[in-house]
């Protein structure tokens, strides 16, 4: 899916961002319950629960959510961005 997006928008306008998170911390900050939902088989098909989770082979930015501030993801996002939009 990846791949055909980056085809889809175009080498040059596409820039994939790795957010980088562990199953627990997801299913930790999840409050709509849906890892629970889906460990209990009520929704099927659930990335790192009942379907694989496929880490991106080279993105563009990957953001380390584990160890890193919402503010310091934040300012490393708009910082990157800017300067790719230049």
């Amino acid at each position: 899916m990846r791949a055909l997006a980056k085809n889809v928008i175009g080498e040059n306008d596409f820039f994939e961002v790795f957010v980088s998170t562990n199953l627990e911390t997801c299913e930790a900050r999840d409050v709509k319950g849906l890892y629970k939902k889906a460990r209990k088989g009520e929704i099927k098909d659930f990335t790192g629960v009942s379907s694989p989770f496929e880490r991106p082979v080279n993105p563009d930015l990957v953001l380390d959510t584990e160890n890193k501030s919402i503010n310091e993801i934040g300012d490393t996002l708009v910082s990157v961005l800017i300067n790719k939009l230049k």
